[in-house]
């Protein structure tokens, strides 16, 4: 069983940085970045102002990265009869909807939290500051990740599914958003746990969440 899990993120992983469509791992990162980028020239040239709103704009942008790939999370794996194959080997839904989260936190989680360095420089950032938010990103991307993927596989084969899957996801992924972003404002401690637990239990439902999905979608 390890070397098929192992066989399925390899697969996964794969598929998502290098061959995906909708440019692989980088179009995440490269619209984080654009948003960071373009802050600044919106709210003017006001180095308080942008220090004390900066952290959250980091997350909102993060969100919206980890929104860009869901139309390629589980739709093409259905519409190729992946997951009728998975399941004649004895591979069941909820095991590779669990590998496909893993797979999809690591093309954009880490990605996102090295481009932070950068968006925090053009923030104005201070390290305390920018400390909370990478640990906050370390603590709720994981949520994102597992929200994206249930998602995707309860939209996989609607018509409009891609558009859908992003209007489900913003209002679903609000109360990790809030507690990562108020960590700025609490000092750390309280809203770092809260976005943690809430990132958690995201993680525990998306397999089984997921996995039905799927098994409904191919009928």
């Amino acid at each position: 069983m390890n070397g098929r899990i192992a066989a399925l993120l390899r697969r996964d992983l794969a598929r998502l940085l290098l061959r995906g469509r909708g440019g692989g791992a980088m179009l995440p990162v490269l619209f984080f970045l654009s948003v960071a980028m373009l802050y600044p020239f919106a709210v003017g040239p006001d180095a308080p102002l942008l220090a004390r709103t900066g952290g959250g704009v980091i997350w909102v942008a993060a969100l919206l990265a980890a929104i860009l790939p869901l139309d390629r999370l589980v739709e093409p794996d259905i519409e190729l009869g992946m997951f009728d194959q998975w399941a004649l080997r004895g591979i069941s839904e909820e095991l590779v909807i669990a590998v496909r989260v893993i797979a999809h936190w690591l093309s954009f989680g880490p990605p996102l939290m090295l481009a932070t360095l950068p968006a925090a420089a053009l923030l104005g950032l201070d390290a305390k500051t920018l400390r909370v938010v990478e640990i906050g990103l370390l603590a709720g991307t994981p949520g994102l990740a597992a929200l994206g993927v249930t998602v995707a596989a309860l939209t996989a084969g609607l018509r409009g599914g891609a558009a859908l899957s992003g209007l489900l996801v913003i209002p679903m992924a609000v109360p990790v958003l809030i507690f990562g972003a108020g960590s700025l404002g609490t000092g750390g401690t309280s809203g770092l746990a809260l976005t943690a637990a809430a990132s958690l239990v995201l993680i525990a439902i998306a397999p089984f969440a997921g996995g039905a999905a799927v098994r409904a979608a191919r009928g």
